[in-house]
C-alpha cells in the first residue's frame, strides 16, 4: 500500500577501502550491547570526518549493517563484529539497512522536542489549572 507506515526497509551494498584510519565509523549495538530496544542489530554511531565512509557518502550515522563481506551480523556479540571488521581486509562490502525515519530510536534516546513548543505547553497547563481554581473561589464566594 502507497504511504503505509509499514514500508519496506532499504537495502543497500556499498563498499568501501580501508584507509590510514580505516573504515571511517564506529559501530555500537549487538546481543550484548542494544542500541534500539528488542533489537540485537549493529548500527553506524558515528562517521569519522574524512574517512573512507564520510568521503563515500552512502553509509549515514543510524544505519543497521547485516552483513560484512558476506558474513551476517545477526545475534552476534559486539566483540565479534568488531573482529569481523578487523579482519575484513582492505575491500569490505557491507550490506546495509538504510536508517527508517519510523523507527523507535536508541534505547537511551530522548524524544526530540522544540522547547519552546514544550514551555508553551507547560504554561497553558498552569494557565488552565490557575483559572479552574479562581472560577472554583468565585464560585464559593457567590454561594
Amino acid at each position: 500500500m502507497n504511504g503505509s507506515l509499514h514500508s519496506r526497509p532499504r537495502l543497500v551494498d556499498i563498499s568501501l577501502n580501508r584507509g590510514p584510519a580505516g573504515l571511517g565509523f564506529n559501530i555500537i549495538g549487538g546481543i550484548d550491547h542494544q542500541w534500539i530496544t528488542n533489537d540485537n542489530g549493529v548500527y553506524v554511531s558515528k562517521i569519522k570526518e574524512g574517512g573512507s565512509a564520510a568521503v563515500d557518502g552512502r553509509l549515514q550515522e543510524g544505519d543497521k549493517i547485516l552483513a560484512i563481506n558476506g558474513v551476517s551480523l545477526e545475534n552476534r556479540y559486539h566483540h565479534e563484529v568488531v573482529e569481523l571488521f578487523r579482519s575484513a581486509g582492505e575491500s569490505v562490502q557491507l550490506r546495509v539497512m538504510k536508517k527508517s525515519h519510523l523507527s523507535n530510536g536508541p534505547a537511551t534516546s530522548k524524544p526530540n522536542r522544540n522547547p519552546s513548543t514544550s514551555t508553551l505547553g507547560m504554561l497553558a497547563l498552569f494557565s488552565g489549572a490557575v483559572s479552574i481554581i479562581v472560577i472554583i473561589a468565585l464560585y464559593k464566594r457567590l454561594k
